[in-house]
């Protein structure tokens, strides 16, 4: 079985740098391909390309704009491989990641995996902070830090497997953005293909992102659920509602201090504890125990608020998606 690898990129040649210097020290002994598209950039990483080109079999493609999930998709019909492992350009790969896929694939074969995120050591504070609150139990439930139940598994396009019959099967990934992962999961479950989490198949996500850009960036993943929700209503979970609960029951706890009612508002404050001592004993940092707060605030806020806006608009008011929310489609 041969593995394409994947990696759509946009104006990030000194992440593919790193992504290549750690393709090129994977112990997999079997022959595999690289498959850099290109999406409309103007700093291009043809030139980071051509550095690796003794030392990985590799293929550049360069294409006008159209979102990361038709540049999979572009990447996958022009690869050889029969199976395709996507990553982000912002992943760092472990020089076991692809034993450790193979190895998976030969006890118990699965048409799409996905594997969780990590964070390493040279990862900046920020950084660190992000990756708790994505993939921490508290939070998310651990649904990109690998706790989620194995069957069923929902794999994220930054780390994530899929056969070629899969592909030809399912025409790949969607025009919406974000969302498209869990889009291209419900429709091969329907189309009768399995899911599953590999546990010991991580990555090093280094999500080059600050404050701003990871609250639009959540924001927009609370946009994306209900438009999924609607279009696959029997996937529909109560734990989707969690964060917009979350941040209305905080702002209630404000208003009940107006009353001398205390009691939600320290249920909040032992939340924020715990969250504290976890991501401090796990990071071993005090300074991340913090940012892991602010971290999480912006998650729950930025998702909580975009799912409410979302929910009003595409399930009470009806609206189409692609016009209630044109930023989230890309014209393919």
């Amino acid at each position: 079985m041969l593995f394409s690898l994947i990696i759509p990129v946009y104006n990030r040649p000194d992440e593919v740098d790193e992504l290549l210097e750690s393709l090129s020290q994977q112990d997999y002994t079997k022959n595999f391909e690289v498959v850099i598209v290109e999406d409309g950039s103007s700093l291009r990483c043809d030139d980071v390309v051509r550095k690796y080109a003794g030392k990985l079999h590799l293929s550049y493609c360069y294409k006008e704009n159209s979102g990361p999930g038709d540049s999979r998709n572009y990447g996958m019909k022009k690869a050889n491989g029969d199976y395709f492992i996507i990553f982000d350009s912002d992943c760092i790969i472990p020089n076991h990641y692809l034993s450790e896929v193979d190895k998976a694939l030969k006890q118990n074969y699965v048409d799409c995996f996905g594997g969780p995120d990590k964070a390493l050591d040279s990862f900046s504070d920020i950084q660190k902070a992000i990756n708790f609150a994505m993939t921490s139990f508290l939070t998310t439930g651990g649904i990109r830090g690998g706790s989620e139940k194995i069957d069923k598994f929902q794999p994220r396009s930054f780390n994530m497997g899929m056969s070629r019959k899969a592909f030809e099967a399912s025409k790949g990934f969607g025009n919406i953005h974000p969302g498209e992962d869990p889009d291209l999961s419900i429709r091969l479950w329907n189309l009768g293909f399995e899911t599953k989490l590999f546990t010991k198949a991580f990555v090093y996500h280094k999500r080059r992102i600050d404050w701003d850009k990871f609250s639009v960036q959540v924001n927009k993943f609370g946009k994306a659920r209900p438009i999924l929700n609607s279009w696959y209503p029997q996937y529909n979970k109560l734990t989707f509602f969690f964060p917009t609960v979350f941040i209305i029951g905080f702002f209630l706890s404000i208003v009940l201090l107006l009353f001398n009612q205390d009691t939600l508002l320290q249920l909040y404050i032992l939340y924020f504890l715990v969250l504290f001592l976890v991501s401090t004993y796990q990071n071993k940092s005090l300074k991340i125990g913090y940012l892991s707060l602010i971290a999480v605030w912006k998650q729950f806020y930025g998702y909580g608020l975009g799912f409410l806006k979302s929910y009003i608009k595409v399930i009470i008011m009806k609206q189409k998606p692609q016009e209630a929310f044109p930023e989230l489609f890309f014209k393919i």
